[in-house]
Order: structure tokens, then C-alpha cells, then sequence
């Protein structure tokens, strides 16, 4: 099973978490907000939409890159942690 099936209710939960925030986007736009607002609530989707890829790669990489019919080595574990580090940096 992968890993967006499983998690599916809280993959979707996000998802309308998401569109909430890129419709409160719309709402400052037709309301003429400032600037500095638009932008804050840009960045806020931004971080929304960066947060759902990194848990849908996370999950990508512990379900199907590791052997998900055994547990992980302690070396594994830790190459996934740091690899995840680098993509989390990566998406600031």
C-alpha cells in the first residue's frame, strides 16, 4: 500500500487546509489588502504547499526506497533523516 493511500485523510486534510489559504490569497486581492499582506499570505501557502511534499517524499522515500517489509538499519535510518534534512533545506 503506498504511502498517500494510507495517509490519505490527513494528505487531504492539508489539501483543504491549502485551499483555505490560496483562497484567502483571492479574498486580499479583490479587497485591494497591502502589499506586505498578499505577500504574507503567499508565503504562508508556500510553506503549506512545501510542507505536504516533504511528508509525501518522506513517506515515498520509507515505503518505497527502503525495504518496507523490514525495519530499517540504524544507518538507514539515518541516511533517510539526512537526506530529508537536505531536501527540507532545499525547500526554504
Amino acid at each position: 500500500m503506498s504511502h498517500t493511500v494510507r495517509d490519505r485523510e490527513k494528505l487531504l486534510h492539508r489539501v483543504r487546509r491549502i485551499r483555505g489559504q490560496v483562497e484567502g490569497v483571492e479574498r486580499a486581492l479583490l479587497e485591494d489588502k497591502e502589499p506586505f499582506h498578499i505577500l504574507q499570505t503567499v508565503a504562508a501557502c508556500r510553506g503549506a504547499l512545501n510542507g505536504l511534499m516533504l511528508e509525501i517524499i518522506e513517506g515515498h522515500i520509507r515505503l518505497h526506497v527502503l525495504d518496507e517489509h523490514s525495519k530499517p538499519s540504524a544507518q538507514q535510518d539515518e541516511a533517510v533523516t539526512d537526506l530529508m534534512e537536505i531536501v527540507r533545506a532545499f525547500l526554504r
